[in-house]
């Protein structure tokens, strides 16, 4: 198997003005490109709606060596329902911590010099104030799994993944594709897991040529398969393969082709300038103001 890579998370964000200022002025990430949609994916990127939409990659450096977050905005929803599926991220950087302080920005030291926040919309980060690694200070992402030896089984035995630590007692394993990545935590939460209307997916790449493979494997092992291997356009850009999956608890995974997506995934230097821009000619917030109605919940 070659090497396979973690990419991204992806988020839905009804408040894409705050949004931006937690991932930029707080996290001090960049942005690294945006795009607008005038409908929906065809790999529900966006969730399952049909309507406008814009995606903007979020990072501490090039996709190609950062795990980075997807922030998408369906126009005209303004909140969504959080469930217990998604656990948090952790990153390592002590000026998170200081640009929090100063923002006013609300903090609950959860553990010794590591510090609970959230995003707009609900979304928990934990930020350990500790000098940024220089590789990536995104640490782990921790999703809420209902039996942890099924789904331990899932991610390793068919998705290949190495297991970094497994704690019976506290219901919890470590997992990742490379010692120098962004590493998957998977955390037992007693009980069902809820994937509210917030669901977000995770996002690996691989070897174009394994995709096929990967499909088939999960057809044999009666997995689910959420969007067989389709192809995505993006206007100007690198069209790239993906097949999108499911494990035992319904989070959504996402295998792309490595060699398309980092041409598609090469740094936008008018990331910034594109997002403000659609923030700026974004009138949505003010017309539901003016018409004393609400942005849709989803």
């Amino acid at each position: 198997m070659a090497a396979r890579r973690a990419l991204h998370f992806v988020f839905k964000v009804g408040d894409r003005a705050r949004t931006a200022r937690f991932y930029r002025e707080l996290l001090g990430m960049r942005v690294l490109r945006h795009e607008e949609f005038e409908e929906g994916c065809k790999a529900t990127c966006n969730g399952p709606y049909d309507g406008k939409w814009s995606k903007t990659m979020v990072g501490y450096g090039p996709e190609d060596n950062h795990f980075v977050a997807e922030l998408t905005y369906n126009y005209g929803i303004g909140e969504y329902r959080l469930g217990n599926d998604f656990l948090g991220i952790t990153l390592v950087s002590s000026q998170a911590v200081s640009n929090a302080r100063k923002m006013g920005w609300p903090l609950n030291e959860v553990t010794s010099g590591v510090f609970e926040t959230e995003a707009p919309g609900g979304y928990k980060f934990y930020l350990e104030d500790k000098e940024q690694l220089k590789h990536d200070p995104v640490w782990k992402v921790t999703l809420g799994v209902s039996d942890l030896q099924k789904s331990v089984s899932y991610w390793s035995g068919l998705l290949g993944m190495k297991i970094y630590e497994k704690d019976e007692e506290k219901q919890r394993a470590l997992l990742g594709y490379a010692d120098n990545q962004c590493k998957l935590e998977l955390k037992a939460v007693g009980g069902a897991v809820d994937h509210g209307t917030a669901f977000g997916r995770i996002a690996f790449s691989c070897a174009k040529d394994e995709l096929p493979n990967i499909e088939a494997l999960m057809k044999k092992e009666n997995q689910k398969i959420l969007t067989p291997l389709v192809s995505l356009d993006t206007p100007g850009k690198a069209t790239v393969q993906v097949v999108i999956l499911a494990d035992p608890d319904g989070h959504e995974i996402c295998f792309v082709g490595d060699e398309a997506f980092r041409e598609l995934s090469k740094v936008d230097p008018n990331g910034d300038k594109l997002l403000d821009d659609a923030m700026a000619a974004d009138n949505s917030d003010k017309w539901f103001a003016e018409h004393n109605r609400k942005k849709l919940s989803a």
